[in-house]
């Protein structure tokens, strides 16, 4: 579940290991490229943070930012 807090959605995701982490993290890159509108990602071994907002409309959540996250939402579903 997506979070919404300091003018970003955040979400945790947690994998059984670092290279599903990774597949699921390249899966993500294909998709914000598409989509011209790229996260801001922590991965850590088994663990992704990905936070959303929308740089050119000074930092704030945007319908941007919802269409990517429901793009991931399926990446992780």
């Amino acid at each position: 579940m997506w979070n919404e807090t300091n003018n970003q959605l955040t979400r945790d995701f947690q994998f059984a290991d670092f290279s599903e982490a990774f597949a699921f993290l390249t899966r993500v890159a294909l998709a914000a490229e598409k989509m011209d509108h790229h996260p801001t990602i922590e991965n850590t071994y088994n663990k992704v943070t990905l936070r959303l907002s929308t740089h050119d409309a000074g930092n704030t959540v945007t319908e941007k930012d919802r269409k990517l996250a429901a793009a991931i939402d399926k990446i992780g579903a």
